[in-house]
């Protein structure tokens, strides 16, 4: 017997856009409300106590919204975006967003492509398996979000 995918799997697996451009990135951002009840997910880190039962704070959307910015900027050294992926560009409910420092390819042409590093999603997430544990900064960084939040 075959369980049904939950909603969240349906739009976590569903089609996703890819936000090409810095510019279409900066829109995308301006385009969330922090208070709308996102869920903030770091693939391959011990997931937060409150992770799937709550949303964050609106003020942990948005620190997080400024810092993973500021991360992809300086760590992604090319002259596009390209590792941002939305189910809708005008109105998000998922939001993948992929560690620079760890692609292969994540647009999926692979047999595996690898996992995203960061989930903001306004459905409870399911729990994402990830086959190896993030590395040691970028556990560190969720950390430091979370305590300053």
């Amino acid at each position: 017997m075959t369980t049904e995918p939950t909603e969240f799997q349906r739009l976590y697996t569903g089609r996703l856009w890819s936000v090409l451009a810095w510019d279409q990135l900066t829109a995308l951002w301006q385009r969330i409300d922090p208070a709308a009840g996102w869920y903030l997910v770091a693939v391959g880190v011990s997931p937060a106590p409150t992770f799937g039962m709550a949303p964050a704070a609106a003020a942990a959307v948005s620190a997080f919204i400024e810092r993973i910015d500021a991360l992809l900027r300086a760590e992604h050294h090319e002259s596009y975006c390209g590792i941002v992926y939305v189910d809708d560009l005008e109105n998000p409910s998922l939001i993948k967003i992929y560690d620079p420092n760890k692609l292969g390819s994540s647009c999926g042409s692979s047999k595996n492509p690898p996992l995203p590093g960061w989930i903001m999603s306004r459905l409870p997430p399911d729990e994402i398996v990830a086959t190896s544990s993030a590395p040691e900064n970028r556990k560190r960084w969720w950390q430091g979000l979370l305590g300053d939040s």
